[in-house]
């Protein structure tokens, strides 16, 4: 068994008074070793002065000292209630019985005799700081066992209090179950009066309740509910009770508080909600099997709308093409007879077809990234696809001088391609919307945070209004007009792959300062490796 740290003693205080500094050192010398907290006077005045600031477990005081002598210092200390049983050890050099007799008249303890003998200084002094700190511990005790006294009387009181102000019927009973104290309450749910529950065993209330099943082998019982049951009132009608139970043992044996409480609109409501119940789960099953039955219809549809989407965006180039190539070959051999008019008409032609070229080219990709989804993932690094993608990137990254830096990607699990393409998308999103005051600074880095990695393409552009930093992601959505090449559908593709993939894709910009693209992707973990 453990033992309890011992802690450790507090300091008494000693009061040294003396005219004469080398016996105050001397007296301090010798009592140092007591390992106590030594107060030095050089006079009756100091000494009365430090008496009301402090208390002290002994005063060794000198007889002889001028203004004030010790006897005259003494019986200002006994006048003192604070100090008045303080023992005052006087301090003489030549013994005279009239001075004893009048130190033991002012409460003196002792006479010790100059020249002091060190060990019997240290020996009657260490007596006093012992009965100081006995002293000490027993008023504290006495504290102690008010403060308890208190508490008791205070619990006993809040203990009536609250069975009296309970709203259950409260019985406390014995070990055997037989009732020594009820409620008021008690009385009326039971229609006993108090007199003759007196001594009775509670199963005349609760007649199904066999209590001693509740009791350990050790005599005692968990607290806690202890069930439901059937009471009986005094005229032998039954109700449904519920029963919590609250054990205390005292003067070795046990008491019982039981509360009982009535539950027959409880029992009411559970047979109602129990019945409610049963008829939402019939309609929640109803309602289950027609969300199934819309959703595969909707699950159809998607394929569907997905199928359709891919189909018409391919089969639409073969045709834009063919007007694309013969609107070109038209511009070339008739731009002689063609006037300003003519030839403006057939550029709107021209640029409005490449443009739909564009915009097919986008929506055939956007509608294969539901088609690839039972492509398998692996684990990828991350450079490469960056690599991969700042390639593709490389004449329009020269062409307008971008400085770009980059950070070391991790591992993550996916589909290079299109991991490929979400980094093009920022980055070339980032060129296109550049400052037109100064040349494109773009920083891509990566940063783990709980379980997943968080890439950033930052950039130095034009910026994004607050209002559009969500729409920006819709499809076909282009905040700077026609002037800026490009279809809209960027940043839709980019939310639709980073979500394969398990992650969110966000931007935080400024106007005219800059913005950060930011997505994440799960952390690379074994389940994946083994999947893969």
């Amino acid at each position: 068994m453990a033992q309890e740290p011992v802690t450790p003693a507090t300091k008494v205080k000693l009061l040294l008074v003396d005219d004469t500094p080398e016996n105050l050192v001397s007296l301090e010398a010798t009592l140092d070793g007591l390992g106590e907290e030594l107060v030095l006077a050089n006079s009756g005045r100091e000494a009365l002065r430090y008496l009301l600031e402090y208390d002290f477990a002994a005063i060794l005081l000198d007889v002889k000292m001028p203004d004030m002598d010790g006897f005259e210092t003494a019986e200002l200390i006994r006048s003192r209630p604070r100090s008045r049983h303080v023992p005052i050890l006087f301090l003489t050099g030549y013994k005279n019985e009239e001075h004893l007799f009048r130190g033991y008249d002012l409460g003196a303890v002792d006479f010790l005799f100059k020249p002091i003998v060190p060990e019997v200084l240290r020996s009657k002094v260490s007596v006093f700081v012992e009965l100081s700190r006995k002293a000490e511990q027993l008023e504290q005790q006495a504290k102690v066992l008010r403060e308890q006294a208190s508490a008791l009387q205070k619990t006993e009181k809040q203990l009536r209090s609250l069975l009296e102000a309970a709203p259950d019927a409260m019985i406390i009973c014995n070990g055997a179950g037989n009732i020594a104290l009820i409620n008021s309450r008690t009385e009326t749910m039971f229609g006993y009066p108090r007199s003759e529950l007196m001594n009775e065993h509670i199963r005349v209330l609760v007649p199904q309740w066999h209590f001693e099943a509740d009791l350990d082998t050790a005599g005692s019982m968990a607290p806690g509910p202890a069930g439901e049951f059937d009471a009986v009132r005094r005229d032998g009608t039954s109700f449904p009770v519920e029963i919590s139970l609250s054990p205390l043992e005292v003067d070795g044996g046990i008491l019982i508080t039981t509360a009982i409480r009535d539950i027959t609109a409880r029992r009411q409501v559970e047979e109602e909600r129990a019945r409610a119940e049963e008829k939402v789960r019939q309609l929640n099953q109803h309602l289950e099997d027609r969300v199934l039955e819309r959703t595969e219809a909707l699950l159809r549809s998607n394929d569907e709308l997905a199928q359709f989407a891919y189909v018409a965006s391919h089969d639409l180039q073969e045709p834009l093409r063919t007007v694309l190539i013969y609107t070109e070959l038209f511009a070339r051999q008739y731009d002689r007879v063609l006037d300003p008019d003519g030839r403006k008409f057939m550029n709107y032609i021209t640029d409005n077809a490449r443009r739909m070229e564009h915009l097919i080219r986008d929506l055939l990709e956007f509608s294969k990234i539901e088609s690839d989804r039972e492509t398998p993932f692996s684990e990828i690094p991350g450079s490469l696809a960056l690599d991969e993608a700042l390639s593709n990137l490389l004449a329009r990254i020269d062409e307008c001088g971008a400085k770009i830096t980059r950070g070391d990607l991790p591992n993550v699990h996916g589909d290079r391609i299109q991991l490929c393409r979400v980094f093009q998308n920022l980055v070339g999103n980032a060129i296109k919307y550049r400052h037109p005051e100064r040349p494109p600074c773009i920083k891509i880095a990566a940063e783990s945070k709980a379980g997943e990695w968080v890439f950033s393409v930052k950039d130095n552009g034009i910026g994004i209004e607050p209002e559009y930093t969500e729409k920006v992601f819709g499809i076909f959505k282009r905040l700077h007009g026609r002037d800026n090449p490009g279809t809209g559908m960027g940043l839709a593709i980019c939310r639709k792959i980073v979500g394969r993939h398990g992650g969110r894709i966000w931007v935080e910009s400024t106007p005219d300062v800059g913005s950060i693209f930011y997505f994440t992707l799960p952390a690379v973990t074994q389940a994946m490796v083994e999947v893969a």
